[in-house]
C-alpha cells in the first residue's frame, strides 16, 4: 500500500517516521519546506500537493492542528477520491466535522476513518503510542496492519466519529490531571515538602497517572517542554464542552479549566506551552516549582513492538492481544 500523509509537526512527524523507519512505501507533504526536506533527505518522496498524494497513493494521513485546516486540505483532495481510496483523518478533530467531511469521501466511494492518537510525542516517535480507530469494521480489518505500525495499542472504536469523540474525552481528562498536578505541586512546596520526594510520593501512590509520571518530569526541570501548546489544549477542551452542552450535561469542572486556559494564553501567548500553565500558581506564590535531577525532555524507553488490536471485554479482536 502506498501511503500518503500530510502535517509533518509535533506529532505526524514522528507518525510518519515510523512508517518510513518501518519500510512503508510513503510520501510526505506539509506546507513547511524545512520539514518537507527533512524527509526528503530521509529517502522519503515528497508531493507537491494534497491532491496528487490523493492521486498516487491508496491511503492518505492527515495530522493537521485544526478542523478548518483538515477542511482546507480535504477540499482539495476530494476530486481524486475513488474507489479504493481511504482517507485517515490522525488530527485531534471534531466528530461532526470528520463526519461530514468523512460522508464525502464515502459518497465518492471511498473510506474514511477518524484515527487519532493518544500517549504524547515521545511515544509517537517510537511507535508505541496508542490509536483509537472509528469506522466500520471491513475498513478497520483493512487497515490495522498500517495502524499496528503507527501504533502500540489499537482500539476500533465503532462508526466514523467516534474515535474523535473519546479522543478529546481523554485530552480533556489530562488537562484536569495537569492543572491538579499543578496545584499538588505548589501547595506541597508551600508546605515545605522537598519536590523530588513528592515527585516519587505521587508516583508510588493512588494519585499517580500518566500525566504525573511524564509532564510532572519537565514541569520540575523547568523546561516545561511537552511539545503541546495551550491554544491546542484550548481547541481540545472546548471541542469536550461542545460535546457535553450537545448532549444537555450540566459539566462545573470543565468551564474552570477552560477559563484557566483562556488567562493563561492571555498572560504567557497562545502558543506557550500546555505546562507553562503552571506559572499563574508560580507568580502567585512567589515560589519556584523546580528541582534536580528531572529531565528537560521526554523519552519513551519502551522498546519498539509490533503492535496490536484491544479488545473491551466481551469483543474478540481481530489480531489478538499477547
Amino acid at each position: 500500500m502506498r501511503i500518503g500523509f500530510i502535517g509533518l509537526g509535533n506529532v505526524g512527524g514522528k507518525l510518519a517516521g515510523s512508517l518510513l523507519r518501518n519500510g512503508h512505501d510513503l510520501q510526505v507533504h506539509d506546507l513547511n519546506l524545512e520539514l518537507r526536506d527533512g524527509f526528503a533527505a530521509r529517502g522519503c518522496n515528497v508531493s507537491s500537493t494534497p491532491a496528487q498524494m490523493m492521486r498516487d497513493c491508496e491511503a492518505v494521513i492527515t495530522c493537521l492542528p485544526s478542523p478548518a485546516a483538515s477542511a482546507a486540505v480535504m477540499e482539495v483532495m476530494l476530486p481524486e477520491v475513488g474507489p479504493g481510496k481511504i482517507w485517515m483523518e490522525m488530527s485531534t478533530t471534531d466528530a461532526t466535522e470528520i463526519t461530514r467531511l468523512g460522508g464525502m469521501v464515502i459518497a465518492r466511494g471511498g473510506a474514511a476513518v477518524d484515527c487519532p492518537v493518544s500517549g504524547g510525542c515521545h511515544r509517537a516517535a517510537t511507535g508505541n503510542i496508542s490509536i483509537f480507530a472509528g469506522c466500520d469494521r471491513a475498513t478497520f480489518e483493512r487497515i490495522l496492519p498500517l495502524l499496528t505500525t503507527l501504533g502500540r495499542r489499537v482500539l476500533h472504536t465503532g462508526d466514523l466519529g467516534s474515535a474523535s469523540v473519546l479522543k478529546v474525552m481523554t485530552n480533556y481528562l489530562a488537562t484536569a490531571n495537569l492543572l491538579s498536578v499543578c496545584e499538588a505541586l505548589v501547595t506541597m512546596k508551600a508546605a515545605g515538602m522537598d519536590l523530588a520526594t513528592t515527585y516519587e510520593a505521587i508516583r508510588i501512590s493512588s494519585g499517580t497517572s500518566f500525566v504525573h509520571e511524564t509532564e510532572s518530569q519537565v514541569i520540575l526541570n523547568g523546561s516545561r517542554d511537552i511539545n503541546f501548546t495551550m491554544d491546542l489544549v484550548m481547541k481540545d477542551i472546548g471541542l469536550f464542552q461542545s460535546i457535553a452542552e450537545r448532549a444537555g450535561v450540566p459539566l462545573e469542572v470543565s468551564p474552570m479549566m477552560i477559563d484557566i486556559f483562556r488567562d493563561g494564553m492571555a498572560r504567557y501567548g497562545a502558543r506557550a506551552q500546555s505546562d507553562d500553565i503552571i506559572r499563574r500558581l508560580e507568580e502567585a506564590t512567589g515560589l519556584s516549582i523546580t528541582a534536580p535531577g528531572f529531565p528537560a525532555d521526554l523519552v519513551d524507553d519502551e522498546p519498539e513492538e509490533p503492535g496490536y488490536e484491544v479488545c473491551p471485554p466481551g469483543r474478540a479482536a481481530a489480531a489478538g492481544e499477547p
